[in-house]
Formats: structure tokens, C-alpha cells, sequence
């Protein structure tokens, strides 16, 4: 199983992600989609404000015949086409694509870390992944390790909020 985290915070949001989404389907089989939930963006402290717009965030789960460089490629050709300007570091995404995991790999390379460097502490990816991979759990040894999605979101005190919340 793969699964990939969305995000867009520039642009018309929801297009992006549905493009995106469609494009995916090209490349990925059996395949489910989280709702779309709405979080701040997350910047440095020293960030300008005109680069501070809220994202919208999901999660697609599928299975791929692609290897793990053919699919960090396909999913990189995605967000080009689908007009991503590389901007600043933490800048505006018109779409972002991560991939969060693919099934209990764990490596780190120079230009992909699997599971993402990230996908602990952020609610909007977690929320989302329990809900459309329940199965999931967490290959990295640690404190962490082969816990399930929901078993991590209750460790951390994840919740939908004001902060975060479902897109509608």
C-alpha cells in the first residue's frame, strides 16, 4: 500500500487536489481518498505574512506496480504539470504531493525519507491516514513502532478543532 499526503494553499484548492487525484488514478490502483480537511500553514517564525494561507489537506491510499523512484518521478511530474512554482522554502503550493509511506519500507536518501520525516507530528496528515488506512502502522523502531494510525493520533491528542477542520 502507498499513501500519499495533498496539499494546496495557492490557487483555486480544490481544483488542485482534484486534478491531482485524477492524475493518480493513472498510476494507482484500489484507491481511496481521505475528506479534505483545512490547516494553517506551517512556517517558520521569521515567515512574511504574504506567504501565510491556509492549505487544504488529504490523503490517498492505493497500490502501485511502480517502483518507489518511479513513483517519487510520476508524482513529481504531477505537481510540475499541474503548474507547481517552486517558490521559497515553506512558500505557497498550488499542489504538494508527499509520499508519507509504502507499506513498512523505511530508508532515507539524499531527496526521500520513507515513512516522511514529518508524518508524526502533523494532525492533518494523521487524522486523514486513519481514516483511509486503518490498517497502517508505523514501521520505525521507536517509541511509536507498529502502532496503528489511531493509536498514534490518540498518543499525540490529535483532534479536528479550529485550528483544524473538515472542508466542506
Amino acid at each position: 500500500m502507498v499513501i500519499l499526503g495533498l496539499g494546496s494553499n495557492i490557487g483555486d484548492r480544490l481544483a488542485h487536489l482534484r486534478a491531482a487525484n485524477w492524475r493518480l488514478s493513472a498510476i494507482l490502483q484500489d484507491i481511496r481518498l481521505s475528506r479534505i480537511l483545512e490547516s494553517p500553514a506551517m512556517l517558520p517564525p521569521d515567515a512574511p505574512p504574504d506567504i501565510d494561507h491556509p492549505f487544504l489537506n488529504m490523503v490517498v491510499s492505493g497500490t502501485t506496480t511502480l517502483t518507489l523512484q518511479e513513483l517519487f518521478s510520476a508524482v513529481k511530474a504531477i505537481e510540475r504539470d499541474l503548474g507547481r512554482v517552486q517558490r521559497c522554502v515553506w512558500g505557497p503550493r498550488e499542489i504538494d504531493i508527499d509520499i508519507l509511506a509504502m507499506g513498512d519500507l523505511v530508508m532515507e536518501s539524499a531527496e526521500l525519507t520513507i515513512p516522511h520525516r514529518g508524518i508524526l507530528q502533523r494532525d492533518f496528515v494523521m487524522l486523514p491516514l486513519a481514516e483511509i488506512a486503518p490498517e497502517w502502522r508505523y514501521p520505525v523502531s521507536g517509541p511509536f513502532y507498529n502502532m496503528r494510525a489511531e493509536e498514534i493520533i490518540v498518543a499525540n491528542g490529535y483532534v479536528l478543532s479550529d485550528k483544524l477542520s473538515v472542508y466542506e
